[in-house]
């Protein structure tokens, strides 16, 4: 169901931990935010003590191989920002500031969960201010090899249906749909971990990525099974995180989206390719506010309209 109030923080709140690329400490603190601000990342320790504010939308994104990374890197970027945003998009928080002072959000312990933990801290409060949404108006989809991703008009939630298929009886062929509520995030999504084959990691290893990957953060896979004592937590993790990660991208959105996501051995590449087919035509979408008025320009805090989903300057 549409929620009709854009939401914040009550409060700032702090955590940190290390990449699981980078392999790097960083410190993050979510800070409340206005209406109609959005989520945006606030870059601090760059050389020469210079910050760089990135919007947390599609057109920011400059990676996402085996991760979602927004800027770049010469002037500052951010890598792995799914687990973060899907927390934020899954609780349905409109306005937040990220302040991170490295290179990658913390992998914790490769969910979300303890990004939800952290907010449930301090709390949600409701601004005055509707909500907005991002109505999809006519199927659009992308093909990558077997793999797909579309999006589909459904006027009442967002919905996701995901399908993958591995190799290995470990996985195999999952798939799981849900309708995006806090509560249902919170249930069936949010402690779902990110895996990886053990037979990767030196390749990986190599190629500079998963450098602070262990059994504390990922489903590890061996020929024989999972390596983690403790098991899953759930018994279709895999699938379940793919929503996870799919959450997160998709936020990238801008907004919140009205439609249905559907997609079969997806992952980030997939997730950012349907959302630039959606905003290649005006006409895929439609601006929604909680009162039902649809637009085509977004309107600023200031009171100026601009066309919807433009880049705006900081």
């Amino acid at each position: 169901m549409k929620q009709s109030q854009q939401t914040t923080l009550r409060a700032a709140v702090t955590l940190s931990g290390a990449g699981v690329h980078s392999g790097d400490e960083v410190k993050i603190v979510l800070h409340p935010a206005e209406v109609n601000h959005g989520v945006a990342f606030l870059r601090t320790g760059l050389p020469g003590g210079h910050e760089r504010l990135i919007d947390a939308r599609h057109l920011a994104v400059t990676a996402t191989e085996l991760c979602t990374v927004i800027g770049d890197r010469d002037s500052g970027a951010v890598a792995t920002i799914e687990h973060l945003m899907a927390a934020l998009a899954g609780l349905g928080i409109d306005n937040v500031l990220i302040e991170i002072d490295g290179p990658e959000v913390p992998i914790l312990d490769g969910s979300s969960a303890p990004f939800i933990d952290a907010i449930d801290q301090v709390g949600l409060v409701s601004q005055a201010a509707a909500r907005r949404y991002v109505k999809v108006l006519k199927p659009v989809r992308v093909n990558q090899g077997k793999a797909f991703a579309e999006l589909l008009p459904n006027d009442r939630n967002f919905r996701l249906d995901v399908e993958i298929d591995f190799p290995t009886p470990v996985i195999g062929r999952q798939r799981k749909a849900i309708d995006l509520s806090p509560s249902v995030f919170r249930k069936d999504i949010s402690r779902a971990r990110t895996f990886g084959f053990m037979r990767d990691v030196e390749k990986l290893w190599s190629a500079g990525f998963a450098l602070g990957a262990s059994l504390e953060n990922t489903v590890a896979i061996g020929d024989d099974g999972i390596m983690n004592p403790e098991g899953l937590r759930y018994g279709d993790e895999f699938v379940r995180h793919k929503i996870l990660d799919a959450v997160g991208d998709l936020s990238l959105a801008g907004l919140p989206l009205l439609g249905t996501y559907r997609s079969y051995c997806g992952g980030h590449r997939l997730n950012f390719s349907v959302l630039e087919a959606l905003f290649s035509s005006r006409s895929n979408y439609a601006i929604v506010d909680g009162a039902r008025r649809e637009t085509g320009y977004a309107e600023l805090g200031s009171g100026v309209a601009m066309p919807a989903f433009a880049p705006e300057i900081h």
